[in-house]
């Protein structure tokens, strides 16, 4: 049993990385930081390989399904990575907003979409895109982000309802955590305004839910009563609230 997993350097994408090695996985780990990957192969239990790399380039992303096409091992394709960035859209840096885009939606799809090929040709696998709480809403001051993560989401949920209309044994799922304690406030550069739940459950739980098969995995009775009222209050409400949060995480 192999899993890739992108953005395994810190937080959910770690936590996920040790969790899968406690259950017998080996790795194949994925980031930018070569550093952090390498501190965090020391701690891995199960076989691990780490690939340093950019998934904001088409190329990379290419590449890294090139690498790992082949290997009827990798069953479990977790794609983490990803960032947000914060302000009025007009003022925020576009080439961090293409950044955003590249990475949180860009590389999610090609992904997604090269490796569910290989597992059905196998019918066999699990994908697990992480989203967020912010995927069922619209979100003023973070625009982008946002709007990356219902991309996300909405992406998730129509492949499933291919895979179970094809009878497919390769199951996707879909992670929608909140606020959770990681490094993703500092790129940001906001701070929450709740307490954030931590990085170790979040993994945990989205990995469980995953073998269980649910579709739509939201961690903690909270952030499913959020998820519960995203459907039933009206668009203006939603999206007045979200301002008002946004506003009141700026640094």
């Amino acid at each position: 049993m192999k899993a890739l997993i992108t953005g395994a350097s810190s937080g959910i994408g770690q936590e996920i990385a040790l969790y899968l090695s406690e259950l017998g996985y080996d790795l194949i780990l994925v980031s930018r930081s070569d550093k952090s990957l390498r501190n965090l192969q020391r701690l891995i239990k199960t076989k691990c390989e780490v690939v340093s790399m950019d998934l904001t380039d088409r190329e990379n992303v290419w590449r890294l399904h090139e690498m790992y096409k082949n290997d009827p091992g990798v069953e479990l394709l977790v794609n983490n990575a990803g960032f947000g960035v914060f302000g009025d859209v007009d003022t925020t840096d576009l080439q961090k907003d293409l950044e955003l885009i590249d990475l949180n939606i860009t590389a999610v799809f090609m992904l997604t979409k090269l490796f569910l090929a290989d597992m059905k040709k196998r019918n066999f696998g699990y994908i697990l895109n992480v989203s967020s709480i912010a995927g069922f809403m619209d979100g003023p001051l973070m625009a982008e982000y946002y709007a990356s993560k219902n991309f996300v989401l909405s992406f998730t949920r129509a492949i499933h309802t291919e895979l179970k209309k094809e009878k497919s044994d390769v199951h996707i799922s879909v992670l929608c955590p909140g606020p959770t304690n990681t490094n993703f406030n500092n790129v940001a550069g906001v701070r929450f305004n709740v307490k954030p739940y931590s990085a170790d459950f979040v993994a945990e739980y989205g990995i469980n839910k995953l073998f269980d098969e649910k579709l739509v995995i939201v961690p903690g009775f909270r952030m499913k009563v959020v998820h519960l009222l995203s459907k039933i209050a009206p668009g203006v409400m939603s999206r007045n609230i979200a301002y008002k949060i946004q506003r009141k995480k700026k640094n």
